[in-house]
């Protein structure tokens, strides 16, 4: 029998103290009970913090539990946890309207001394926090806050054509910055965009910090002085936005505005603001999501904002809840989303867009729908539509807000943002809304009368195929061709005249794509 050198029992003794650790890692993961309440806290980057409660209830290796503080009950979520490794997964629900189911959010990450240091990706970024144990009551939201009694907020005597600029969440989101703003101002006015009547340069959010010891809203260290800002926008000529919610936490998790909507109205006036984007987001937790409900939340800023006497355009962010075209001119909005959340494609914009048609008539001097902002230039649709886009948004009599990197935006995207002709349709101050005259499969003509005796019309092409579209000219009761008046056509997209002859005109017009056109009438002598 060969004898054990003391190297071989060094290497034994070894070796059977580490299976005894794992052996009690084990025993010790596996007595883990992961039950309960939990806080998530990830670094913003800009001293704040995303603050994230999920509920987790453990049966052997699989967890069961709910992400909470995204709506009233929370959201399942689902996951496994085995030798300290911890892997759960939720679908976070679309903005209502949106058009998609929403998006899964998955965290993975490891369980030590007590805590969770856990990892998930968000927009393509991998993102790091840690999770301690908390309790139920953390989780609540505040105390339900009373809403006033309805009455009408006085017209704030803005927007009177439908508003005009840039919002920085479609292409910036959270990555939004001081200097970010200051260079797109710069470009608005070195690319002829303000000159167009792209004025308002709006702050989405992400620029808020905590609140100082008497209650004020401070701003984050992305945005180190707002008031500074605000005058670097006013000396280019131009005015600037910026964004909050009627509940206690924006959608991206900042503070919001609940309960201190005097105190944050008198905020924007002395910074200088000219514009609120006001979203409903986090007080969805707290009220029903009813036309009465919602219109108190937004009264309450609407009189705020009037108490201020500074002229700021109101922006109703809730997604078209309760039918707000109805209500919304009653508590001073300017213009009001009618939908969720854009998304830079086709399918998304054509919803949004035709859906619009149905409700055009609430549109007025002063009083908007909203189908959100412009994805035009972000990569997400080609140049045919992206022209659709803008013909669509200009014949609705929607704003005009530019979401994408004004900055650096190719001659293609420039020619689209500024076509003079379709913006004047949308600009249009008789303010009447489009009618639709004519759809067949895929096919859809739209007309909307202009002033100084004038038409648009557009020829769109929802379908997947080039289609040819036809009109006749009497259908634009304008006058007849022979008659006491002549039409005059205009493509303006292509800027050239176009023959009016016979009785009627037809186009062909590309998958996705659009023909517009100017048509007027002028007195025969």
């Amino acid at each position: 029998m060969k004898s054990v050198t003391s190297k071989h029992f060094n290497f034994i003794t070894h070796a059977c103290c580490l299976l005894g650790l794992l052996i009690s890692t084990a025993v010790a993961y596996a007595q883990t009970d992961l039950s309960g309440y939990w806080l998530l806290k990830v670094s913003n980057g800009d001293g704040t913090y995303r603050e994230t409660y999920f509920e987790l209830k453990q049966k052997g290796e699989t967890l069961t539990g709910s992400l909470l503080g995204r709506g009233p009950n929370g959201i399942p979520l689902t996951g496994s946890f085995k030798d300290g490794q911890v892997h759960f997964a939720t679908v976070v629900a679309a903005p209502p309207g949106a058009g998609f189911s929403g998006r899964q959010v998955a965290y993975d990450g490891t369980f030590e001394n007590g805590k969770f240091l856990l990892q998930t990706m968000s927009r393509k970024e991998l993102i790091k926090g840690v999770a301690e144990r908390s309790t139920y009551e953390a989780t609540l939201p505040p105390a339900r806050l009373a809403l006033p009694e309805l009455h009408d907020v006085p017209d704030n005597g803005l927007a009177r054509t439908p508003p005009m600029g840039w919002n920085s969440w479609n292409k910036f989101a959270g990555k939004v910055d001081d200097a970010t703003v200051r260079k797109t101002a710069d470009a608005i006015v070195a690319s002829g965009m303000s000159k167009a009547g792209y004025v308002y340069i709006n702050i989405d959010d992400t620029w808020e910090g905590a609140r100082d010891a008497k209650g004020n809203i401070t701003t984050n260290t992305k945005f180190p002085d707002m008031k500074a800002l605000a005058d670097y926008v006013h000396s280019k000529g131009l005015k600037i936005g910026i964004y909050s919610s009627p509940g206690p936490e924006t959608c991206a998790g900042y503070e919001g505005s609940y309960g201190h909507e005097e105190q944050d109205a008198e905020t924007y006036a002395a910074w200088g603001i000219d514009y609120l984007k006001y979203d409903l987001c986090g007080a969805r937790r707290i009220y029903k999501q009813t036309a009465e409900e919602t219109r108190g939340l937004y009264q309450k800023m609407g009189d705020a904002l009037q108490h201020t006497g500074r002229p700021i355009v109101y922006s109703l962010c809730e997604y078209g809840v309760g039918d707000v075209w109805k209500w919304g001119p009653e508590v001073s909005g300017n213009l009001w989303r009618t939908t969720g959340d854009i998304q830079d494609n086709w399918a998304s914009m054509d919803r949004i867009g035709f859906a619009q048609l149905d409700i055009s008539a609430y549109a007025q001097p002063g009083h908007w729908n909203d189908p959100d902002m412009l994805e035009i230039g972000n990569g997400g649709m080609t140049a045919d539509e992206y022209r659709t886009h803008m013909s669509l948004w200009s014949m609705l009599a929607a704003p005009l807000i530019a979401g994408n990197d004004v900055a650096n935006m190719s001659d293609e995207t420039k020619s689209i943002l500024l076509n003079a002709d379709v913006i004047a349709i949308d600009q249009d101050p008789l303010a009447k809304p489009v009618q639709e005259v004519a759809v067949q499969d895929k096919s859809v003509t739209l007309v909307r009368p202009l002033r100084d005796n004038a038409v648009a019309v557009g020829l769109f092409n929802r379908g997947d195929h080039p289609v040819q579209i036809s009109f006749r000219w009497d259908s634009l009761h304008l006058g007849a061709v022979l008659g006491a008046k002549t039409l005059h056509a205009t493509d303006l997209w292509k800027h050239e005249e176009v023959l009016v002859a016979g009785d009627s005109y037809t186009a062909t017009v590309p998958s996705h794509g659009v023909v517009l056109l100017k048509v007027s009438a002028t007195a025969n002598n």
